[in-house]
């Protein structure tokens, strides 16, 4: 992407005003009496139309514009936001993302579609009653509702043009209230020499004959309170002619006398030639204060857009730097001289700080992938016609970019599947003694160096008996055979398994929960499945905080080097000479319980004779331990992560490969494929042993 096309620039802003509108109509539809909610939605409409009429984007800025006039009558208070009504105005905004992602793929007709529903929906049961009371009512104070219009003097801050607002097309939106008159007010022009192009040194007198409410007048002014002054009060009826004071009774003439007192001491229309500023013993009514707090510092921005591909090369210097630092750091040990050590350890300590950062840079708060989520359960639950309550909790826990846009997939499936399979219709719940309405949690916390990422409902719980029987029925077990309910539940995640009755748009085919692992694992992830009977069934996912550099333990099994992501490394035992006399057992004691092992030298075929002392790494994935038994245990090594070439894509047992400090090349192990190795000898074992 050209980092300076203006249009990518407002397709991205475009996106992140898309999930605050959708935020703000999903909340509306929980919380129909927000007023903050409905101001938010309409900001992020203000704000796609404007930006759209900038760039180009002419059916954006209309359909927009419509379907912020159809919307107004709820930021008027007139209607409350219906569930219909939501629904309709999320179509709307997935039209207008259309309309600015992919314009051949819309049509007018979808658009119009849209348009009328959303009128069908705000103009129903329309109130004539409001119209026939002011039309009925007598002639009012300055304080009621129907004003003769408004005095108001605009001061913006300097660099409000910097900012991309322009003080002429603020006017325009308060002219369309009613007729103004304005008076641009010169006096802080000052020389041309002294003159900053950039800056906006004019202010304005503006008189607004608009029988309208300081609400309608704020709305034009919602991007901008933070930077400018806003004086306003109301301005004087005109005397009425001769013939309807002669028709009426005096008694409101008195009155209108009240509001002629109260603004005469604004001079603006009887001394043309003097400041148009208003006096401040006038006290007139201030709307808009310029907050110290929200004062921009002009030397600096709180945040840049950066491509990410640029933080990915970044991410891959900083692993050729850690490289290059280990070699350093081993070169250097191998040496006597002090200063080059010295040399070592301070590039070690920069390289580590520089990586910590790098790497820091990367973490994006999950929340920002929680948040695509509920619109899918507003959609489903509406589709299934089964009310779910959706909550989000660890918004705020970091993962990396990547780790975010690989987690999206699975989750929709995990989720999908909640709402289909595990909550029940709304009769069953009630039968049950439940709420009619489901619960769908999804949390995220760090726990060590992972993080946790979980999906909770609170449906049925899985059906043990029926996922047994449709394993019977496609082959995957023996009939009898004598199984936990953990290694049961295991067979969701067998490609082609489903235990629906029927095939829908959502499941039955059992392509979800397989990819769902696939992709977990990929990640260098574990799934851990739990379920109640009744109570329902939580999914945890453990994901590595990263994809780009570990902490990782060296062993060295034979001739060759190998490593073991640190976070999956529980303790490390030694192999007594019991253990090695139980060669066909396979099984270690560790503190009364008993863990399968591999022997890395038989997998990886290494020659040569074992070590006279062997080491025992215990591994978990889960709740699953396992001891892998290597020759020795060289120590930490901070991993820079390189895929392995398509050509190694059947080498199961391997996730990728690193660099050592002395050059050579170290694979680093699949603790999830070896787990799995390790269950299926156990599982032969035990077969052999029954026959």
């Amino acid at each position: 992407m050209n980092a300076m096309d203006p249009t990518e620039v407002f397709r991205q802003e475009a996106s992140e005003l898309f999930e605050v509108l959708e935020g703000a109509l999903l909340d509306l539809g929980q919380r129909p009496d927000d007023r903050e909610l409905v101001d938010s939605a309409f900001r992020a409409l203000h704000t796609i139309k404007g930006s759209g009429a900038m760039f180009g984007f002419d059916k954006v800025a209309s359909f927009t514009h419509e379907f912020e006039t159809a919307f107004d009558r709820v930021r008027k208070g007139e209607i409350k936001p219906t569930q219909e009504l939501i629904s309709v105005a999320l179509a709307a905004k997935d039209y207008i993302r259309a309309l600015i992602e992919d314009p051949q793929s819309t049509d007018d007709i979808i658009g119009e579609a849209i348009l009328d529903d959303l009128k069908r929906f705000v103009s129903f049961d329309r109130p004539d009653a409001p119209i026939a009371e002011i039309a009925e009512a007598p002639p009012l104070a300055p304080s009621e509702s129907k004003q003769a219009g408004w005095h108001l003097y605009l001061e913006f801050e300097s660099h409000i043009l910097r900012n991309g607002s322009n003080p002429l097309d603020l006017l325009e939106d308060l002219c369309k209230l009613g007729p103004c008159f304005v008076v641009p007010v010169t006096d802080g022009i000052p020389f041309l020499d002294e003159m900053e192009p950039e800056d906006c040194y004019l202010k304005w007198d503006v008189k607004l004959h608009a029988a309208c409410d300081k609400d309608a007048i704020d709305d034009v002014f919602m991007f901008v309170q933070d930077e400018m002054k806003l004086t306003l009060s109301p301005l004087a009826p005109a005397p009425l002619p001769l013939f309807q004071l002669l028709d009426e009774e005096p008694a409101p003439m008195v009155e209108m006398a009240a509001p002629a007192v109260e603004i005469a001491a604004a001079p603006v229309a009887a001394q043309p030639a003097a400041k148009a500023e208003p006096k401040p013993e006038a006290k007139p009514e201030s709307k808009f204060e310029p907050k110290p707090e929200a004062k921009r510092d002009d030397r600096g921005i709180a945040t840049v857009r950066v491509q990410a591909e640029r933080l990915d090369e970044l991410m891959d210097r900083v692993g050729e730097l850690v490289i290059a630092q280990a070699r350093l750091t081993q070169l250097a040990s191998s040496g006597s001289d002090l200063s080059i050590k010295m040399i070592a350890e301070e590039i070690e300590r920069l390289a580590s700080s520089l990586r910590d950062t790098t790497m820091g840079a990367r973490m994006v708060p999950i929340g920002s992938l929680f948040g695509r989520f509920r619109r899918l359960v507003h959609d489903l639950s509406r589709d299934l016609s089964k009310p779910v309550e959706f909550v989000t909790t660890g918004e705020d826990t970091e993962l990396d970019k990547t780790m975010i846009e690989c987690l999206a997939d699975p989750l929709v499936h995990l989720i999908r599947n909640a709402i289909d399979h595990g909550i029940e219709d709304t009769a069953t719940r009630s039968a049950n003694g439940k709420t009619e309405q489901g619960r769908i949690e999804l949390a995220a916390v760090h726990s060590g160096a992972q993080v946790l990422v979980t999906v909770k409902d609170n449906g049925g719980g899985l059906n043990t008996a029926r996922i047994r029987a449709k394993a019977e029925e496609q082959g995957l077990i023996a009939s009898g055979a004598v199984l936990t309910d953990h290694e049961i539940h295991q067979f969701l995640f067998h490609p082609g398994f489903s235990t629906a009755q029927t095939i829908s748009a959502l499941s039955g085919r059992g392509v979800g929960m397989d990819v769902v692992k696939r992709t977990i694992e990929n990640m260098r992830g574990t799934i851990d499945l739990s379920t109640r009977p009744g109570q329902g069934t939580t999914v945890t996912l453990r994901l590595p905080l990263t994809l780009a550099i570990i902490e990782g333990l060296l062993i060295r099994v034979g001739e060759g080097r190998y490593i073991i992501p640190l976070s999956a490394v529980e303790e490390c035992v030694e192999l007594t000479a019991e253990d090695e006399r139980s060669r066909g057992r396979n099984f270690l004691n560790v503190r009364g319980n008993l863990v399968p092992f591999l022997r890395l030298r038989e997998i990886m075929t290494a020659s040569g004779a074992p070590d006279r002392h062997q080491k025992t790494i215990i591994i978990s994935t889960g709740e699953t331990r396992v001891g892998l038994v290597a020759d020795q245990i060289i120590g930490n090594h901070q991993t820079v992560i390189k895929s392995l070439s398509k050509l190694h894509s059947d080498v199961t047992i391997f996730s990728g490969a690193t660099i050592l400090g002395d050059g050579t090349a170290a694979l680093i192990l699949d603790v999830a494929q070896l787990v799995a190795m390790a269950q299926s000898k156990v599982e032969k074992q035990h077969i052999s042993e029954a026959a």
